[in-house]
């Protein structure tokens, strides 16, 4: 019998209890001398950059070999086509869903109303999106998909960095893809060193995601020691309006879909969580790619089929982050500004949700969308800045939703086409099973 303390998912949860508690030392503690963060706040912060910057460091290499892979694995695939449409009906499908029940929470709350404008500071976030902007940030500008950000300090300094647009790099990734598609068997030289990238990047991000509780402590103990419980009194309604919405769409939404397609969902979830926690820790699905794919093919999912639907999910199917966070964020501000929306706008909020959920690009955070959403309705994007303090605490529960969606179609589409194992679905999950992918 395994121990506990060996079991992964122990693991995290134990990081987790002890980021809790070293951020509540870390608030206690105050202010260092210089009116900064203390010492503990100060290693806290340092060690969570480090575990973020090592998941987003690994993204591009990932997300570029990942798509070209599953659009290739395509031509095992008898009934390909077929595949590609029910996989895209099915994320459309619960994308709906989601902004629905977003709206409605909305709708009966209306968190943001009576609000006094003096309890939190708004301010215009660094990054906004339109849908010119989203439009244009289709089209790559050079071949590496590289972009660059100039920041100007108070003293009047700039800070330029040089970043990765991920939803460029995605459009490339799917160019190229399809091309290898098109040239055939001479594409196979090509074909072959991209699938040896895949698996090397595979490799590198499980050494990264072993490091999961140690980052998962760091995290939360920074968010904790930063914002305390003040930032969620402040934004209570809303916090628990997200938190009620992420719920209703996981334990009860997708179950029910599940059962509709005669499946029983516990053994979906008990499969699915390892995923789903370090979707949870990670704030990123991009990063949790290589689980969430392990998990679904656990499940039973044909591995032609999981090795295509995943990759793109982890990059496109937001359920948490595009539908049910815009939904719920821009009745707040609505409501905080005291401006009426009617049934057009919320017809609109459904549109983004729906169709533009790739501007969120599978990173952390979902600011892009949440301006892409109150720009589409005209409201203050000063706005968003009010939501960013707790916007860490928010996306833990958005990607974990996110995860578990990307899992659920994948199983529901393999269902409906006859290419789910069953056996292997209600097959009992090892409790000494990794969730990382096998190397």
């Amino acid at each position: 019998m395994a121990l506990p303390y060996r079991s992964f998912g122990f693991q995290v949860l134990a990081g987790m209890v002890a980021g809790l508690a070293l951020g509540l030392v870390a608030r206690q503690i105050g202010a260092g001398p210089d009116g900064d963060l203390n010492w503990l706040a100060t290693a806290l912060k340092t060690v969570g950059s480090i575990f973020v910057s090592l998941l987003k460091a690994i993204v591009p290499p990932l997300v570029f070999a990942a798509i070209v892979a599953s659009i290739a694995n395509l031509r095992a695939l008898d009934n390909a086509a077929r595949l590609a449409g029910q996989t895209l009906l099915w994320f459309a499908i619960t994308a709906l869903i989601a902004v629905a029940i977003g709206i409605a929470i909305g709708v009966i709350v209306q968190p943001g109303v009576g609000m006094s404008s003096a309890a939190l500071a708004a301010k215009q976030p660094d990054s906004v999106g339109g849908w010119l902007d989203f439009l244009k940030g289709l089209v790559p500008g050079n071949s590496l998909a590289l972009s660059g950000n100039t920041k100007i300090a108070e003293s009047g300094a700039a800070t330029t960095t040089i970043s990765f647009n991920i939803l460029q790099l995605l459009v490339i990734s799917i160019a190229v893809g399809i091309a290898t598609l098109k040239v055939g068997e001479r594409a196979e030289p090509f074909l072959a060193f991209v699938r040896s990238l895949l698996a090397v990047v595979r490799a590198i991000l499980g050494w990264v995601i072993r490091l999961t509780p140690i980052g998962s402590a760091a995290l939360i103990g920074t968010a904790i020691a930063t914002y305390g419980w003040s930032a969620l009194a402040q934004l209570g309604t809303f916090t628990a309006s997200i938190y009620l919405g992420l719920a209703l769409v996981l334990l009860v939404v997708y179950p029910l879909l599940l059962i509709a397609n005669g499946l029983r969902p516990g053994a979906f979830f008990a499969k699915a969580w390892p995923a789903i926690q370090l979707g949870f820790v990670s704030r990123s699905s991009v990063g949790t790619l290589p689980v969430t794919e392990a998990v679904t093919e656990r499940l039973g999912v044909d591995r032609g089929y999981a090795a295509f639907a995943i990759p793109l999910a982890s990059t496109t199917k937001m359920d948490g982050c595009a539908s049910i966070y815009p939904a719920l964020a821009a009745i707040f501000v609505a409501g905080f500004y005291g401006i009426s929306l009617h049934a057009i706008d919320y017809a609109l909020i459904v549109f983004v949700s729906v169709l533009g959920s790739a501007a969120t690009a599978g990173l952390t955070g979902a600011t892009v969308m949440l301006t892409l959403t109150l720009s589409t309705l005209g409201l203050p994007l000063e706005g968003a800045g009010l939501l960013l303090a707790i916007d860490p605490i928010l996306d833990m529960g958005r990607t974990a939703v996110n995860v578990a969606g990307q899992v659920l179609v994948g199983v529901i589409v393999a269902r409906r086409e006859g290419i789910l194992d069953e056996s292997a679905y209600y097959g009992a999950a090892s409790a000494e099973a990794s969730p990382l992918p096998a190397e």
